[in-house]
């Protein structure tokens, strides 16, 4: 009797729904953002929204449950980690995985990157946390160049803690202008689905454009 009371309460009041979720579930929402960041930073799945969903745990730190020192610590050792799985994939592995026609792996993703890496040198590993794709290839990049690993690791910790701390101090600083502090809730609501749906929908396009290959023989 008591949850059903609550539940309607919360159905009155959306944000107080969104205030309980965010208090039960917080430390699982930084969870999952470290294991986005991870992904992004360098584990060859260059599409995930790691900077929109960065911007909206510093809309919603002052709320949640987790000291934002531990956040900060979190998300940066995520994308250390991430980086530096990328590195000694392409030191391992080399361009084996990647291919011309391929959706995720292309081989003129890797070809940008590497260019760009062979550009900047050591700052690219920085540089190319705040471009899209980039923040993914790069670290494959120096890998595959072999890149001396403690110069890597040096960028790529400088690049960690400034991409994080440009997109979290971003979120926090914008959460003080007064309508974006009393819409909070639903413009991190809408962050998180704007980062959300192209994704899903890109599955969905790719989903529907498949078409069986007997179908395609009994027309022939």
């Amino acid at each position: 009797m008591v949850f059903t009371a609550n539940l309607l309460e919360w159905l009155k009041d959306p944000d107080a729904l969104l205030e309980h979720l965010i208090s039960a579930y917080g430390v699982w929402m930084v969870a999952i953002v470290a294991l986005i960041v991870f992904i992004e930073s360098g584990v060859l799945f260059p599409v995930l929204p790691g900077d929109s969903m960065l911007f909206a745990l510093g809309l919603l730190q002052d709320r949640m449950p987790v000291n934002l020192a531990v956040i900060l610590f979190v998300l940066i050792v995520a994308a250390i980690a991430g980086a530096q799985v990328g590195y000694w994939f392409g030191l391992l592995f080399g361009e084996r995985f990647f291919k011309p026609d391929a959706r995720v792996l292309k081989t003129e993703y890797l070809d940008s990157a590497q260019v760009f890496f062979h550009k900047w040198g050591g700052p690219a590993v920085v540089l190319g946390r705040f471009i899209p794709f980039a923040r993914t290839f790069v670290p494959i990049a120096a890998g595959i160049g072999r890149y001396g690993w403690a110069h890597f690791t040096l960028w790529n910790v400088i690049g960690s803690i400034a991409w994080t701390g440009v997109f979290i101090v971003a979120g926090i600083s914008l959460g003080g202008v007064p309508f974006i502090r009393n819409n909070v809730e639903l413009i991190a609501v809408i962050i998180i689905a704007a980062s959300v749906i192209p994704i899903a929908l890109g599955i969905l396009k790719k989903t529907l454009s498949k078409t069986p290959e007997s179908g395609d023989a009994e027309e022939k």
